[in-house]
């Protein structure tokens, strides 16, 4: 695993792009996108404000869903669900209230590899996107998973 170049969170019109999917949940119609993207509501850090953004479900167990901070600790949705990690998330058509628990590197890199083993070009293409050459063995898909924070989405209930 080589990193090529971080890149930072998008701004602009790759900003717009990235977000476009959050007005088919706000009308609805979320179900249409799938159990593999969900949409998070969270608080702002600063602003105290509620935020969206729509990211990608790594894996999901009895445990709660698995997403990766794409653009490391730096991305606005990371920052602030670490500040406050009482979240909503809707996958499909079914909304959650969570508690969002970062993950240590080891089961980053343990998720990362199994996602790889599942979707590979997908794997590839996001190992792309956050700056990291990889060369498709499972140990540079496990280097990544340590690179890159994870975040597991704990339903509330589940916590007692």
């Amino acid at each position: 695993m080589e990193i090529v170049k971080r890149p930072e969170p998008p701004t602009g019109l790759r900003r717009r792009l990235w977000r476009l999917p959050i007005p088919l949940y706000r009308m609805g119609l979320g179900a249409l996108l799938g159990r593999r993207v969900m949409l998070l509501t969270h608080t702002g850090r600063v602003s105290g404000l509620p935020r969206q953004a729509v990211i990608e479900v790594v894996d999901h167990d009895g445990h709660g869903y698995l997403a990766a901070s794409g653009f490391g600790v730096r991305a606005d949705w990371y920052r602030n669900v670490v500040a406050s990690p009482e979240v909503t998330v809707q996958v499909g058509g079914h909304v959650h209230q969570v508690t969002a628990v970062p993950l240590p590197a080891e089961a980053g890199a343990d998720l990362m590899a199994r996602y790889a083993s599942r979707h590979p070009a997908a794997a590839r293409r996001l190992c792309r996107i956050m700056g990291y050459a990889v060369d498709g063995s499972q140990e540079d898909y496990r280097e990544v998973g340590r690179h890159v924070p994870f975040v597991r989405f704990v339903p509330r209930e589940s916590r007692r």
